[in-house]
């Protein structure tokens, strides 16, 4: 229970002012300034100039934001698929940014690692499913109306959305620390992380990384984030397990919920699963390689410089 309650507030120093600091952006429109930083490369996604704006959206506020602007947006059946593919990558990125950097990766690069994947996994789904860009396309001009409320009426409704959420992490929170500190006691975790480890393979995963995984794709890094990061330090882990395992769920982390949002928008559940899941296997195994590599190289320039001395 004190673990929870250190977890729950520790998340809280980063939840509240960023969120804040969130809110404030959206009300004095500050945010919807930023679009120009992706407009230009809208059309190497197939989507219009104002989805840029949406996807400003979803990078600061999170999926929520995301499918309350497309709810409001004349976009197309493909170019939502397109853009909820690309949010569900990138969400919320300062807030899980910096949990991943307290619990085992640069948060600097793991920022740029999900942003550029992103753009990547998105690039390549607008091709597969054959999105073109045609101008006179719904969205393709205009947009977001931004709503202008008080700033007395916006502080109240970011305080009471605050609350809620964090009343709901504390909800999750508590009982998954407890669970997991029961787990350690009697040995559950080794069991469950038994089971998982043909899945964790086929993931290209450490077996010791098992419950940390299961934790992101279930909980997500926010909901997540004490957990990890409580995790993270009351046991060493080696570098590159941490490595793989941040490159993986920093693409495919809260696969229940995240995705379920945007079915009541009618988008294909094909699309809000399975390329993330695809793109988190296909990178982690890339690493190995490369790690692999790495140690080859290095011992082949050991046993060089031994064989010339």
């Amino acid at each position: 229970m004190i673990k929870g309650w250190k977890g729950f507030v520790w998340l809280l120093k980063i939840l509240i002012p960023i969120s804040f600091a969130t809110a404030l952006l959206v009300h004095y429109g500050v945010i919807y300034k930023l679009d120009f930083l992706l407009t230009p490369v809208m059309a190497w996604l197939s989507l219009p100039a104002s989805a840029a704006l949406v996807l400003m959206i979803g990078l600061f506020t999170g999926i929520y934001g995301t499918v309350a602007a497309l709810s409001v947006m004349p976009f197309s059946i493909d170019q939502m698929t397109l853009i909820a593919i690309f949010t569900l990558i990138s969400h919320n990125i300062i807030q899980e940014s910096i949990v991943q950097g307290n619990s085992g990766m640069n948060a600097v690069f793991a920022a740029v690692y999900r942003i550029f994947t992103a753009f990547l996994v998105t690039f390549i789904c607008a091709r597969l499913m054959g999105v073109a860009l045609v101008a006179g396309d719904p969205g393709s001009v205009g947009h977001l109306v931004r709503e202008t409320k008080p700033f007395t009426e916006m502080i109240q409704s970011w305080g009471w959305g605050t609350l809620k959420l964090a009343v709901q992490i504390f909800c999750i929170i508590m009982p998954l620390m407890v669970t997991m500190e029961l787990a350690k006691i009697f040995h559950i975790i080794t069991f469950i992380t038994r089971i998982a480890s043909p899945l964790l393979s086929v993931m290209g995963l450490s077996r010791s990384t098992g419950m940390l995984w299961l934790t992101a794709t279930i909980f997500g890094l926010a909901y997540g984030a004490a957990v990890m990061v409580e995790e993270t330090k009351s046991n060493e882990y080696k570098k590159e397990d941490l490595t793989r395992l941040h490159l993986s769920i920093g693409i495919n982390h809260s696969m229940v919920e995240d995705p379920a949002l945007f079915l009541p928008l009618g988008l294909p559940i094909f699309w809000l699963w399975i390329p993330r899941l695809v793109a988190a296997v296909m990178v982690t195994w890339l690493y190995s390689v490369y790690s692999s590599a790495r140690r080859v190289h290095a011992e082949r320039a050991v046993h060089k410089k031994l064989c010339d001395h």
